[in-house]
């Protein structure tokens, strides 16, 4: 029995070894093809977001043909393997109901585009520069540098806020002087500091300055201006910081919240 089985196995053994050949060969092919197809893809105009995708797609495709075709040279017949992945995927789809609706999530990212790798989107409280689009999840990085990954069907499933899709964004700030000063004189010292700041842009419109609310101790002012996406953050403090500086030069007045206490002597 012994001598019948080693006969058996040394009959078998160049299936094993053709492979393992084979088994070696195609992930080298695999790990190329990736490669050749990466680079081919930076150098196009086509985005990053999608071809990422797409090569994942197209390598897990190719481990799934080489498997096979492992499995047909080990001399497994061919309904065999078909019943096992018909069965495999069955279990697979059932164990894996939400990765498999991930992976939906995912397919639905690749072709409506909602954003794209840099881009910096805000979805359930979460925040920051999408680093990377995988086939499951979506990987995001905050402003201190924290990975936050979440599951392509959450993307899919709830908003999403793109701050960076547009070239172009509204930057809104308010202002509150007192009751004692010059409206005009504020609206005018106002305007004067937004048009001497580089980063701020007269189109799609002017700047916009109104009087927006009268407070208990301030009278508060709106300014709406246009800035490129890149320059919001650095337009936002850099006019908080010269309006202050143009505010004082002008002796306009930026009241602090206080109370006006009454004293009242009954006895005369």
């Amino acid at each position: 029995m012994l001598e019948k089985l080693l006969d058996q196995l040394l009959d078998y053994l160049p299936n094993i070894i053709y492979a393992l050949i084979m088994f070696a060969v195609g992930f080298l092919v695999i790990k190329l093809v990736t490669r050749f197809l990466r680079a081919a893809f930076s150098r196009t105009k086509l985005d990053k977001t999608g071809w990422s995708f797409l090569i994942s797609v197209i390598k897990a495709a190719l481990y799934v043909i080489l498997a096979v075709m492992i499995l047909s040279q080990l001399k497994v017949p061919m309904s065999s393997i078909v019943a096992a992945l018909g069965t495999a995927g069955l279990a697979i789809g059932l164990a894996l109901r939400d990765s498999l609706s991930n992976v939906a999530g995912g397919f639905i990212l690749m072709f409506s585009r909602p954003f794209k790798v840099g881009d910096y989107i805000e979805i359930g409280g979460k925040e920051g520069n999408v680093a990377s689009i995988s086939i499951v999840s979506t990987k995001l990085l905050t402003l201190d540098n924290k990975a936050v990954i979440i599951p392509n069907s959450i993307m899919t499933s709830k908003t999403i806020t793109n701050f960076t899709q547009e070239d172009h964004r509204r930057l809104e700030l308010r202002f509150n002087i007192s009751y004692n000063d010059d409206f005009e004189q504020a609206r005018q010292t106002l305007l004067e500091t937004v048009k001497a700041n580089p980063l701020t842009l007269d189109k799609p419109q002017l700047p916009y300055i109104r009087m927006s609310r009268h407070d208990h101790h301030s009278v508060e002012m709106l300014l709406r201006v246009w800035v490129r996406t890149e320059d919001y953050w650095e337009a936002y403090y850099g006019l908080l910081e010269q309006v202050k500086t143009s505010f004082d030069g002008a002796d306009i007045t930026i009241p602090y919240e206080q109370l006006e206490v009454h004293l009242v002597n009954e006895d005369g």
